[in-house]
């Protein structure tokens, strides 16, 4: 648009870049593109870089796009609220998730839940198998319609639904609380965790299905948060 003139920045006095950690590590944006943009701001142009985390990168772009910048930084414990429980639940074998997730809903009095899983083909084979379970399951997949993700979260705020199933694509955006987040995968980016977890409701817990090869990306996740996430206890149902 600038290089069309269609937008004249001679006009613009904030210009804010919105979730910039985002936009980077997805290569919505490039470096290149924003240092041209900067180009055409004014000296006296305010300039605004907001995001839940930053990585190093980030940071480091101040430096070179923004003029005598300030930065306010929320330190990475103080992000998760202290009162949410996290455990883990430790399983050989991939293939033996399922059967540990079936067990959690079989033992305990879950209301309502959202599983993250890390891709789109694990979403849709697990709520299918979790189907053939006769549970109540909802899925968003990427792709879907602005109007078919509206609906879904319709029927799962209505209770019609008592399993929502996603990706951290949709960890950003959507607004649940609901008895407890269970992480069937690992997030492969840990500052996704906080999305994640947040959506624990009154209950506070979150609870983590892991095998052998993802104890150390639970070790580097409580390390990056400064927590402790426990093996989940045989009195869990109390927490519910």
């Amino acid at each position: 648009m600038i290089a069309r003139k269609s937008l004249q920045t001679k006009f613009i006095k904030i210009f804010v870049l919105d979730e910039v950690n985002e936009m980077f590590s997805r290569g919505f944006v490039k470096k290149d593109q924003v240092k041209e943009v900067f180009k055409f701001l004014k000296e006296d142009t305010q300039v605004i870089k907001l995001s839940t985390t930053m990585s190093e990168d980030v940071l480091d772009m101040s430096t070179h796009f923004m003029r005598n910048p300030v930065r306010i930084l929320v330190q990475n414990e103080e992000l998760i609220l202290e009162d949410i429980k996290q455990f883990y639940i430790n399983v050989t074998k991939e293939e033996w998730k399922f059967d540990a997730l079936c067990d959690l809903f079989d033992t305990l009095s879950i209301t309502q839940a959202v599983i993250f899983c890390n891709t789109r083909r694990k979403v849709k084979w697990l709520a299918e198998n979790m189907r053939l379970k006769k549970f109540s399951v909802s899925a968003i997949l990427k792709g879907m319609s602005q109007l078919e993700c509206e609906l879904i979260m319709r029927q799962f705020h209505s209770g019609s639904s008592r399993v929502l199933i996603i990706t951290d694509s949709f960890a950003r955006s959507i607004d649940v609380h609901v008895s407890v987040v269970i992480n069937y995968n690992l997030p492969s980016n840990r500052e996704n965790y906080i999305y994640r977890i947040r959506c624990s409701g009154h209950n506070r817990v979150a609870i983590n299905i892991i095998t052998e090869g993802d104890k150390k990306t639970m070790k580097d996740i409580e390390s990056f948060y400064n927590i402790h996430v426990s093996e989940m206890p045989n009195n869990v149902s109390n927490l519910l």
